[in-house]
């Protein structure tokens, strides 16, 4: 097991980390269908629907691929979403301008919400740097860019780091990557690299068994459909769950077939928030709220009027609530004995009646 140094990290006005509710992101990705103005409605809508940052994806078709129809550069003709396009076509579309940048992170910070971005090449970085960013995030293709890693983490800034298809080694590789320049701020993110992803293949019991590997926070990059899968991931450890938005399935988008609808992550940010306070600590016991459940627990109680040397039966002292007598497992113990004094019914039963 590796240790961190880090039981939390700062990002914008936020603590990360297993002691602080889950931080939410709100990825818009490429939802914003090439218009600056529902960009700002998304930053708006994640900021009314309580999530603590929004995402962007900082890069330029060229900085990502280059335009070719050749083979290697097209995507499958079965793939769900996006089926037999050119990567350049799909980043062109889904790509958020870089001069967009600056209106959405000044809203953003309007808002109170924090803005940071997944950089793609180190021109991104210079960008993002110029804009005073709080954090990256590596994409889970990008986990095997390794002098992209280091650049960003040598900015000394949290990293997140998803690992969606990456092996064991090559999550090792990048989180050394990222300590090796002197930052231990590294969040590492589960993740199914598929748009939707199945629940069935998101294996979220990995989560506990890579915080003890590699010794970061964890969480959890979500691109299942709903949020079941997010507060299983908070049960497992997961401190920061991302997730797709739209502002409506409907009007279409690159992502928006996967992306969560205002109401959606609403009850992201309620009910994550709400697994995590379930969690407690590991400890089995009455909880203090059951202070006032315990006086009502079953004792023995003298049930009908007795007077001095009438004999306790069944009859006369049973096992009710409250919780004042003796215990019930106690009656085969008193059971025939004689009562020192006329008693009342409802008297709760003692030894020193018999």
């Amino acid at each position: 097991m590796t240790e961190s140094n880090h039981t939390s990290i700062r990002i914008g006005k936020h603590e990360v980390g297993p002691d602080h509710e889950p931080y939410i992101i709100a990825e818009m990705s490429g939802n914003h269908d090439g218009s600056l103005d529902k960009a700002l409605d998304i930053v708006r809508m994640a900021a009314a629907q309580g999530a603590h940052a929004i995402k962007l994806q900082t890069y330029k078709p060229e900085t990502i691929t280059i335009e070719s129809d050749a083979p290697d550069f097209r995507l499958s003709q079965g793939h769900e979403l996006w089926g037999g396009r050119t990567l350049w076509d799909l980043y062109q579309e889904a790509h958020t301008p870089w001069e967009w940048h600056e209106p959405i992170f000044a809203l953003a910070k309007e808002l109170g919400i924090t803005a940071f971005s997944s950089p793609f090449d180190p021109t991104a970085i210079d960008l993002l740097e110029s804009l005073d960013v709080p954090a990256y995030k590596i994409a889970s293709s990008e986990i095997v860019d390794l002098p992209l890693i280091r650049l960003a983490a040598s900015k000394g800034k949290p990293i997140i780091i998803s690992t969606g298809m990456a092996s064991v080694l090559e999550i090792a590789a990048a989180v050394e990557a990222a300590r090796s320049t002197g930052n231990e701020q590294i969040v590492v993110l589960a993740c199914t690299a598929n748009y939707p992803a199945d629940p069935s293949e998101s294996n979220l019991r990995g989560i506990p068994v890579m915080r003890d590997a590699f010794g970061t926070l964890i969480g959890y990059s979500d691109h299942t459909m709903g949020i079941g899968a997010a507060i299983t991931a908070v049960a497992l450890g997961a401190c920061v769950v991302e997730k797709h938005v739209t502002l409506s399935r409907a009007d279409g988008g690159v992502d928006s077939a996967f992306s969560s609808e205002p109401d959606e992550l609403r009850m992201l940010v309620e009910q994550t928030k709400v697994g995590w306070q379930c969690l407690g600590r590991p400890r089995i016991g009455a909880r203090r709220q059951e202070q006032e459940g315990l006086r009502f627990r079953r004792s023995l109680y003298v049930v009908e009027d007795v007077r001095t040397g009438d004999v306790v039966t069944a009859q006369n002292v049973r096992s009710i609530r409250p919780a004042n007598g003796l215990a019930p497992d106690e009656f085969p113990h008193v059971e025939g004995r004689a009562f020192k004094a006329d008693t009342p019914k409802g008297t709760a039963l003692s030894w020193d009646l018999i």
